[in-house]
């Protein structure tokens, strides 16, 4: 399945104080779409932490016991799926071999019934049916088959057919084999039926053996209605089909979770490459969107079978949108689907986030192809081996064929950020974790199962070369095609490689990969460098918030240096290694007492490194006056690590303020991704402060050159990341009071409600919050119009958010106002909406939404006899105080609303609102004078020290009237 981690593309349970803050972080330029809150990663079912277990198969485990296996399926199934009849009924005969002598026989089996079995011998010449009774444990899901005759058993090494029918009922929950419906234009609502069975629930539409290793040949038939057509794995074997009855050709030895059908009245665009036959699925009038997902399954699958030099081995591949899909994404071996939203895409109304994500989701399923398909792993336990992969060569794959992307700077900024986030919190698991039931199986699909190994790969990827890694990769796929693995076999291929290359490791693969895959966390390394001897000291732990952790933990840690004298990051091989050891000296790098140095050429290894102050100096000084020496992933992870070691105390606010204030000469998107996370948590807490035009002044300072540069309209022929680059600068621009943001912004929204110019779709959503920021009131009027009499619930959803997004107090109140009329259109989620988009966005926003409720709050507080609007927005607000003034007006307005109409209010809203506050407060006083403090410095220095935050908004308010 598909991780986002989304990852900016994903939520992750940020526990500790400083993980906090960068969950706040910007949505804005994100490679997979956000979620909404609750879905969670996109191939996930359950995200939680999963406690450790014993590895075993003992009776009384949810483990199928060993003493049978399958070897084909031929499944049948009868469905009128066509007419939305969720009955369906099957039949499927299942040849075994029976391992050990045995008196029974266990499959699974979920949510059928009405079972008829019996089961032949293959061994004889004249054999007879012996009929089967059947018990079912629903807990275990376990269907145990045990001969009518007591005294009937089978001999180990002896081979069967067991015959099971049943009848069912398709899902609607969007797993196992399931009814899905789309409505087209005119109204119709049209039927499907689909499957999503990773982890288990091919249990759901045939008994079967359910576990990832139990690999079988399985032949498919599917009855339905003539005016439908059928789709699997497999392409149509067209001698057994005919009108209303689809088979299929067997497939090769695989698992079941990966066997895939539909049934559906789809239309499909095809195309061929390399010999590879691909065609693309979905309800009829798409098939124009869908040229762009063929076209990217085109070349990602060459550019995959290249890299591996192992063929596509199924002799067709498929994609399929799904309307309603809780996986996102799912590889079924030559079927993948994919919800409907990630495979349409159009130049005139489609995002160039939205096109790279495609095909980042298609690369991740094609890698699948090979991780997981023609290889498969052992069992859940060893997750990773499939989803790692996926998530690595997601973007490999993408670099291969879309080069002029850089889209690791994309990964670098979502899987790998998101993998040292969540590998830092007390809950982290190893990569390898063993797991039995259902619910745990689906807990393992998080960062500890894609993210992270994607960075544990991609770092020996880099520091045992690509030649080693991907000869490595071509023995896995060769030596276990159609079988399944754990790590060790990976491992050894690996070893392999690198012995028949004669690349030499100062240990086994086995030892340095395992110290990663077997213990939960990674490395802080500590550098210290001897600044007359040259000799630089790097110690080891495992990095976590606490400073303080006396925590041991040590790894295999590959090293490599760029320094002032050699500034070369083109090789990263690891020069150095620590031995599993706490520390290490290094005598033989080569630099001088003025030379800067970093630790991990491209920040290609998976950790953290903090250095001596006095090379962050030189860095900081290197980065302003040459910033073509340190490499852009470098310098997106020096910001964001000093901003991680400045939140845990590790180092002074000063350093990560001068690392920043080279910012004015960065024109890549990786580093300004990650500035833009630090810059708006600070945003945010310092909003309401006195002194916050100067923060505002020095973050407006560092974004001007580049701002000016791109501007907010898109310029042809410019680099590929220039369009993610484009929304994080006029977000942030705009956010910290920008005249030149606010007039671009202003003009162009102005230019296409009035005169049809084109907002192009990448930057829209920032295109209409900017142009309203300071708008004048024809175009604020417009988009209230646009907004109540738009029938689209994702432009409704936009004209909210931005309209909230107002500075000037009466356009607000306006706004607010929208949500007591109630026969404007309006839903009641939407009417709710209206102060969160106001005090989400800015200090004024949130004063406005104070005055509104103090005016309005028993109307709010009416606008639900079964909720309570007025507790969540009182709730929401407290979220964003961070002012002694704000904190006294909300509590005086709560204090009032208490003693007039409780009934409104929740009993425990005092107490959240003053936990919330209390948490901002508590954050203000640990960092808002160092900030503060120096940024006054900074521009009093500079000649450029600001105005009251006050003047600020009467300034902004003479500029709006301008503009008007």
């Amino acid at each position: 399945w598909l991780c986002p981690e989304t990852s900016n593309m994903t939520r992750f349970l940020l526990r500790s104080s400083c993980l906090l803050l960068l969950a706040v972080s910007s949505l804005q330029a994100r490679l997979i779409l956000p979620l909404s809150p609750d879905d969670g990663q996109l191939e996930t079912k359950g995200t939680y932490s999963i406690a450790p277990r014993v590895d075993d198969n003992s009776e009384g485990n949810y483990r199928l016991p060993n003493n049978t296996a399958p070897e084909a399926y031929r499944v049948e199934l009868w469905t009128n799926a066509h007419n939305g009849t969720r009955a369906f009924n099957g039949s499927v005969e299942i040849d075994i071999q029976v391992l050990e002598l045995s008196t029974e026989i266990k499959l699974h089996y979920r949510q059928t019934d009405n079972f008829v079995a019996s089961i032949i011998s293959r061994d004889v010449v004249n054999p007879v049916a012996i009929p089967l009774s059947v018990a079912n444990e629903t807990t275990r899901q376990f269907l145990t088959l045990t001969p009518t005759d007591s005294s009937v058993s089978f001999a180990a090494q002896t081979n069967w057919t067991l015959s099971i029918t049943y009848n069912g009922t398709l899902r609607s929950d969007m797993g196992g084999f399931y009814l899905s419906s789309y409505t087209d234009d005119d109204g119709t609502v049209h039927y499907l039926a689909t499957t999503q069975f990773e982890s288990t629930d091919a249990r759901h539409a045939f008994p079967c053996y359910d576990e990832p290793a139990k690999r079988a040949n399985f032949t498919i038939t599917i009855h339905h209605d003539p005016s439908f057509t059928a789709i699997s794995n497999m392409p149509v074997n067209e001698a057994a089909s005919s009108p209303g009855i689809t088979s299929f050709e067997t497939t090769p030895k695989m698992s079941t979770y990966l066997v895939a059908f539909i049934v559906s009245d789809y239309g499909y665009t095809t195309g061929e490459l390399d010999g590879v036959r691909q065609k693309v699925y979905s309800r009829q009038g798409k098939q124009d969107q869908q040229e762009w997902a063929l076209w990217s399954g085109l070349v990602v699958a060459s550019s995959l079978a290249s890299y591996f030099k192992v063929p596509f081995a199924l002799p067709k591949l498929d994609q399929a949108g799904i309307p309603d899909f809780s996986a996102g994404a799912m590889e079924n071996w030559g079927l993948a689907t994919y919800r409907e939203q990630y495979m349409w895409w159009t130049k005139e109304n489609s995002t160039i986030n939205l096109k790279t994500s495609i095909a980042n989701i298609i690369g991740h399923e094609y890698a699948h192809m090979w991780f997981g398909d023609l290889v498969s792993v052992k069992w859940w336990t060893y997750l990773w081996l499939k989803e790692g992969f996926a998530t690595l060569f997601s973007y490999e794959s993408n670099d291969i064929a879309f080069p002029e992307w850089n889209t690791y700077q994309i990964f670098h900024v979502q899987d790998y950020n998101s993998a040292l986030i969540n590998d830092a919190l007390p809950s982290a698991v190893p990569m390898t974790h063993y797991v039995q039931t259902p619910a745990e199986i689906s807990g393992r699909y998080n960062t500890f199962s894609y993210a992270k190994p994607s960075a544990v790969l991609y770092m020996f990827k880099n520091a045992w070369t690509d030649r080693v890694f991907r000869q490595g990769l071509n023995k896995y796929l060769t030596k276990n095609q159609y079988n399944s693995c754990d790590e060790w076999d990976l491992f050894a291929s690996f070893q392999e490689s690198a012995d028949e290359l004669g690349y030499t490791l100062p240990t086994s693969v086995n030892n340095i990969f395992s110290s990663w895959s077997q213990q939960a966390g990674y490395p802080l390394l500590t550098v210290t460098r001897n600044y007359q001897t040259g000799a630089v000291t790097i110690t080891q732990k495992r990095y976590v918030e606490d400073k303080d952790d006396a925590n041991q933990k040590t790894w295999y840690v590959p090293v490599n240096f760029a320094t002032a004298s050699n500034p070369d990051y083109r090789d990263t091989r690891a020069s150095h290694y620590l031995m599993n050891v706490t520390e290490t000296v290094i005598s033989d790098v080569a630099s001088t007492s003025d030379d800067w140095l970093l630790v991990n050429k491209q920040n290609a290894f998976y950790y953290r490194t903090l250095y001596d102050l006095q090379n962050y100096q030189l860095l900081a000084e290197t980065l302003n006056n040459q910033i073509q020496l340190i490499h852009p992933r470098n310098r997106a992870q020096l910001l964001y690590d000093t901003y991680i070691f400045v939140n845990t105390n590790r180092l002074d606010h000063s350093v990560l303020f001068q690392l920043l204030t080279y910012l004015h000469n960065e024109e890549q998107y990786a580093p300004w991704s990650n500035a833009n996370s630090i810059l708006i948590v600070y945003n945010r807490y310092l909003r309401g402060d006195e002194s916050y035009y100067n923060f505002q002044t020095f973050v407006r300072r560092q974004i001007e050159p580049i701002f000016d540069k791109i501007g907010v309209n898109e310029i042809p022929g410019e680099h590929y990341l220039n369009n993610y680059l484009r929304i994080i600068m006029v977000s942030l621009s705009c956010s910290v009071g920008s005249s030149d943001c606010y007039r671009q912004s202003s003009k162009k929204l102005s230019e296409f409600l009035f005169n049809g110019t084109a907002i192009e779709p990448t930057i829209r959503t920032q295109a209409y919050c900017a142009g309203l920021r300071s708008a004048n009131q024809v175009v604020f009027d417009r988009v209230i119009s646009d907004l109540l009499s738009s029938g689209v619930s994702t432009d409704r959803s936009l004209f909210i958010t931005s309209l909230g997004c107002s500075l000037q107090a009466t356009q607000l109140s306006q706004f607010f106002g929208l949500s007591l009329v109630s026969t404007n259109g309006l839903s009641y989620s939407e009417r709710t909406s209206l102060l969160a988009a106001a005090y989400a966005s800015s200090e004024e926003g949130l004063t406005a939404s104070l005055e509104f409720l103090e005016a309005n709050w028993e109307a709010y507080g009416s606008l639900s006899t079964t909720q309570k609007p007025l507790d969540l927005a009182l709730r929401g607000i407290a979220t964003y105080v961070v002012s002694e003034k704000q904190k006294t007006r909300l509590n005086n307005l709560v204090a009032e609303i208490q003693s007039k109409e409780n009934a409104y209010l929740e009993d425990n809203l005092s107490t959240t609102i003053d936990s919330r506050i209390e948490s901002n407060f508590a954050w203000l006083n640990v960092h808002r004078n160092p900030i503060i403090n120096w940024v006054g410095e900074h521009l009093s220095e500079n000649g450029s020290l600001g105005l009251t935050s006050s003047f600020t908004t009467i300034l902004i308010s003479a500029m709006a009237l301008i503009l008007s």
